[in-house]
């Protein structure tokens, strides 16, 4: 799973390493669920040059299906595992549909319990070169009729990676995001639906890690925990009663667990 990570929002970096042209220039920031980040997807209206065009949107990680009632709802959404992403519900719509993104990433953040606790590694592709994370979008529409897209990454099993194995705490299935080769991004986005999940693999090529507290990156807020209804508002965004006492730390989040329908 990839709770948060390091979208890349430089105008130069997004058009010499994806091709597609940007509506701003923004300073690197981590980005977790509901923030949001660029995603990439083909364009339907027009071709380039015999090519489908690709064009990058403003999105909010965190998909939100037709059904999904408030924002909320993405924070249970950010990640779609590849062995199930087209029977399940939040998810199959999207992948029916053709509605494959590339999500462009400086760099993502998972736990490592190597030293017996919960460490925040920052992982990057060698070379410092942007990674093409495969993803799902949506076009959601809020109840007061409102149009927002929204996305999700894509993740298979991480079993024998050596750098991807060694993530996540103790018991728990190895999973990573799936790294898209550079010269398989049109293929990606252009495929018919049959033929996407030739895609979902582990990423051949090599990632290098080190603890977060090593590298300059912003601190990472303390997720919520999921209502029984997905679509639940989680109770800690009720508000509080203003207090004069300085508030403790928050402790490191942890990934909320998807269920059936995630």
């Amino acid at each position: 799973m990839c709770s948060n990570y390091r979208p890349v929002t430089r105008l130069d970096r997004l058009l010499t390493f994806f091709g597609v042209e940007y509506g701003k220039d923004e300073v690197e920031r981590d980005v977790f669920p509901l923030g949001m980040a660029p995603f990439i997807r083909r364009s339907i209206e027009g071709q380039e040059g015999g090519r489908a065009a690709l064009v990058a949107e403003d999105g909010m990680f965190g998909l939100l299906p037709y059904f999904a009632r408030e924002v909320q709802y993405g924070r249970r959404c950010y990640n779609a595992r590849s062995e199930t992403v087209a029977r399940l519900p939040s998810f199959r719509d999207a992948w029916s549909r053709g509605q494959r993104c590339i999500v462009p990433a400086e760099a993502f953040y998972e736990p490592c319990y190597e030293s017996g606790r919960a460490v925040r590694w920052r992982i990057w592709q060698d070379g410092d070169v942007p990674m093409g994370i495969a993803g799902v979008y949506t076009e959601w529409r809020n109840p007061q009729g409102q149009h927002q897209f929204t996305f999700a990454m894509l993740t298979v099993n991480a079993d024998g990676h050596p750098l991807m194995s060694r993530m996540h705490a103790p018991g728990e299935e190895k999973r990573m995001v799936v790294i898209l080769d550079r010269a398989d991004y049109l293929g990606w986005l252009s495929c018919d639906v049959k033929d996407a999940s030739r895609y979902l693999r582990q990423w051949p090529g090599v990632l290098v890690g080190e603890p977060a507290a090593l590298v300059p990156v912003a601190k990472a807020p303390k997720m919520p925990e999921a209502g029984p209804d997905a679509g639940e508002a989680p109770a800690s965004s009720k508000p509080q009663k203003p207090s004069k006492a300085r508030p403790p730390a928050p402790p490191e989040p942890e990934p909320p667990v998807q269920g059936d329908l995630f």
